[in-house]
């Protein structure tokens, strides 16, 4: 087993009790956040609170403060966090734009508060304090008659404020006087560092669960017997779903926990897991799967023949070999896969494969060889240009965790 660490500050109401704790990314007993990648950090501290520490042991019955990129705000992450339970912090360095505004707007509407981190008032930045619950003003970084200019001008939008890198009895007086409703700093306590360890779950399962997931046929007894083969999954699941559903009931069973969570849910914590695990194989490998995968939908959507999400699994799974160190034929024997989408990843027939096909020759450069699925050139290119962007972005969330 792997340590695997969290950080945790807590963040204090008016009576000085405990209102919620905020994750840290921490890479060690060290208490510091050494890291340059913050969509790596973020992945982290949501894979190793959610699935490896747990939710509960972390933070109890009180909310947890995570802070998420750009990249990852982005992701449909919805159906992933419980919105009782969690409190999304849009990082102060995030781009805010049009594509920006709509993620976050489809999260508070889909239940869940939204804090803003390190916040320093901009015109710009209005329509998204207008979308937000909390704003977190960095008392350090601005001036006592600049602080409190913040307050009179946040205060018309209705968000509570929490004052943070609160480090002095002073700092908590003035703040507490000018109305703040939270506060955090070293003035109340440091955070200190929660250790776990990371139980490795069973590639094949994972890689059997994705397949099947896929048929929307699939019935319930077949997907509880899939994910009851590998302990670690099981429980790992059990952990989400008590963590999403705490206070309200205690699941129990791996048929309730399945019952409640549903296949979409299943399906992304399926793959988060499966991403994590392989951490033997190069980034580039993930990221080549993650394009092609993309592209193959893009392209299937583009030409209305194919289904979207079968083809994403063909190109997704069109480099198994390489990740799994086995010859294509024999992972296939181990999968619940249909006749068409086997035909397509080992022969590239049937039209699942041509668009396989397509993809690998825009991919290795062999134009005149490559079928064009009756599209226009430019409309590959492009396929290919948004397929790259997304797996860019994602691969930075869940691959080598």
């Amino acid at each position: 087993m792997q340590d695997v660490f969290v950080g945790r500050q807590p963040i204090y109401d008016r009576q000085l009790d405990v209102f919620a704790y905020e994750l840290l990314f921490r890479s060690g007993e060290a208490n510091q956040a050494r890291f340059v990648d913050g969509d790596l950090a973020t992945s982290q501290v949501i894979l190793n609170t959610f699935l490896e520490i747990g939710l509960d042991t972390i933070v109890g019955q009180k909310r947890a403060f995570i802070n998420l990129t750009r990249g990852f705000l982005l992701q449909d992450c919805s159906h992933v966090f419980p919105a009782k339970r969690v409190v999304l912090e849009v990082l102060e360095d995030v781009h805010v734009d049009a594509e920006l505004l709509a993620a976050v707007r489809r999260l508070a509407a889909a239940g869940y508060t939204i804090a803003l981190d390190d916040f320093v008032y901009h015109e710009r930045l209005r329509p998204l304090v207008e979308l937000a619950d909390i704003v977190k003003v960095d008392v350090l970084a601005l001036d006592r008659e600049t602080l409190r200019e913040h307050v009179a001008r946040l205060r018309p939008y209705g968000v509570r404020l929490l004052a943070e890198k609160v480090e002095t009895q002073d700092d908590f007086a003035y703040c507490k006087d000018l109305g703040f409703d939270y506060f955090q700093g070293y003035f109340f306590c440091k955070p200190d560092v929660v250790r776990g360890q990371r139980r490795p779950a069973n590639r094949l399962t994972l890689l059997q669960l994705l397949a099947r997931l896929q048929d929307p046929e699939m019935e319930f007894g077949e997907l509880e017997a899939l994910v009851s083969r590998d302990v670690v999954l099981s429980y790992k699941l059990l952990r989400v779903v008590n963590a999403a559903f705490y206070g309200t009931r205690k699941v129990d069973s791996l048929h309730q926990a399945l019952l409640l969570l549903g296949t979409r849910v299943i399906a992304s914590w399926a793959s988060m897991i499966l991403l994590a695990g392989i951490d033997d194989k190069p980034h580039e490998l993930m990221l080549t799967a993650l394009v092609r995968a993309k592209m193959c939908e893009l392209l299937a959507l583009a030409t209305a023949q194919a289904n979207p999400a079968t083809s994403f699994t063909v190109g997704l799974f069109s480099a198994l070999d390489a990740l799994l160190d086995a010859p294509m034929a024999d992972i296939l024997r181990s999968l619940p896969l249909t006749e068409e989408v086997a035909r397509a990843l080992l022969a590239h027939e049937g039209l699942l494969g041509q668009t396989l096909r397509c993809v690998l020759g825009y991919e290795r450069g062999a134009w005149d060889d490559m079928p064009t699925l009756g599209l226009p050139p430019h409309r590959v290119r492009d396929a290919y240009l948004q397929a790259l962007h997304w797996a860019t972005e994602t691969s930075s969330l869940l691959s080598h965790l």
